[in-house]
């Protein structure tokens, strides 16, 4: 048995209960099997692997709370730092009630990668809670992240773990949060990125990793001779990352389609009215029906749908493991080109392997989505130099770090024999990185 299998069985063996975890550092092994192999006998020796897929620690809490009726309400509380190696732990807090300490590894394990992608110096850890922000006040929601704070402020730092936004958490979340750490500490420090822009936040870091996702995919496009202009795009979601990748992905010219929330999806020939999108998400914080009452041309379905829709370009924006066999199948069927990520591990392993074989230029998560952790880097550097940078300061550094993230997983591809495997590629240009530090460092 190889290195590889040998890690991969003692993974399975010892997180059997936690299938996301499990299925995120298969797909990433498996795809490294050409760089371990011809390093072996140095990584078995520094049990480099193993190293890898175990998290430096990780945190579980409770968190309770009092609700508007006067009861007091317990969730439990995450914090998984995974590996520091190439800088503090950075990575977003999830709240909503799927939340578990599996799904927190995954995110955590893919962050390590995806992290070093961005060729900034930052390591990869995640955080959450099975709170459900949904239907909850504004001071339910504080008093939740207020009691959250009060137990992870020990564990995190500007220079040690600095947490951001992701599904559940936005700005109202964060505000909360950093002003419960400030309260605790008394001390005034980047430790949260997706901050507000009167308190330290960054521009442009709203609207990161939809538009990553959309140069991205664009210098994708670029690489195959095709270009965005005149292309319909299917996108799930209806969030923060769906909602800027589908204004992105119109600014260059291509029209999107569909859009999903957890109850169903639209369907909108004439293109998604993005500015509608946001009122009825964002604003009034309702159920995609409210989109389609307020526009003529939109069909509103319920349950799941988005991936039957004939579409040039697919870009799954949702949640983990939403684009299954079928879908994949689908998609192929209606001539999809090109599938790229937005959301983290929203294909499986199956219906990536499907697409790819079917000659679908695919782009997996860790290098499609990292638009949003690599602002938030360039968020703890303009608070690092007390300074602002303005939008298109900003905008532009993204850009370049997505061009350069494409071309890296592409050469690295390239150099291992898999030219047009980008999955591989971006888990190659991560992983190596991260390993030379790690060998640096000793073991630690």
């Amino acid at each position: 048995m190889g290195y590889v299998d040998e890690v991969l069985a003692k993974v399975k063996e010892k997180n059997a209960s936690e299938p996301e975890f499990i299925q995120a550092v298969q797909e990433v092994l498996e795809s490294l099997k050409p760089v371990i192999d011809a390093n072996e006998e140095v990584y078995r020796r520094e049990a480099l692997l193993e190293r890898l897929v175990e998290p430096d620690r990780q945190f579980k809490f409770r968190i309770p709370w009092v609700d508007d009726k006067g009861q007091v309400q317990v969730n439990v509380g995450y914090r998984v730092q995974f590996n520091n190696s190439i800088g503090p732990y950075k990575g977003g807090i999830r709240l909503h009630p799927s939340v578990n300490i599996g799904i927190i590894k995954f995110l955590g394990f893919e962050q390590v990668l995806k992290n070093s992608l961005t060729s900034l110096p930052i390591g990869g850890g995640k955080g959450g809670s099975d709170f459900d922000p949904k239907g909850k006040s504004d001071r339910e929601i504080m008093a939740f992240c207020q009691s959250f704070i009060t137990e992870l402020y020990k564990y995190i730092g500007a220079d040690v773990d600095v947490p951001a936004g992701d599904i559940g958490t936005g700005a109202r979340e964060i505000g909360y949060m950093y002003g419960q750490y400030k309260r605790i500490k008394g001390l005034y420090e980047g430790v949260f990125t997706g901050k507000g822009l009167t308190y330290g936040g960054s521009l442009a870091r709203k609207e990161a990793t939809g538009y990553g996702l959309l140069y991205i995919t664009q210098e994708l496009m670029k690489k195959h001779g095709e270009s965005m202009e005149g292309k319909v795009v299917a996108v799930s979601g209806a969030g923060n990352v769906a909602t800027y990748a589908i204004q992105k992905a119109q600014q260059m010219g291509a029209k999107v389609v569909t859009c999903s929330d957890s109850t169903g999806w639209i369907y909108d020939p004439e293109g998604i009215d993005v500015a509608l999108l946001q009122e009825v998400k964002e604003v009034k914080r309702a159920r995609l029906t409210e989109y389609a009452k307020a526009r003529p041309s939109a069909e509103y379905h319920e349950g799941k749908g988005v991936w039957t829709v004939k579409c040039d370009i697919a870009l799954p924006c949702a949640t983990q493991n939403e684009l299954l066999i079928d879908d994949a199948k689908a998609l192929v069927a209606n001539g999809v080109k090109a599938v790229c990520e937005g959301a983290n591990m929203p294909t499986t392993i199956d219906a990536t392997k499907y697409l790819q074989e079917n000659g679908v230029w695919f782009i997996g998560g860790k290098a499609a989505n990292a638009g949003g952790v690599a602002t938030s880097a360039l968020e703890m550097t303009q608070n690092s130099e007390r300074l602002s940078w303005t939008f298109e300061e900003v905008d532009a550094k993204l850009q370049q770090i997505m061009v350069n993230i494409f071309h890296n997983i592409d050469d690295a591809a390239k150099r291992y024999g898999m030219e047009g495997n980008y999955v591989a590629g971006a888990n190659i240009a991560g992983f190596e990185k991260v390993a030379n530090a790690m060998l640096a460092q000793g073991v630690c």
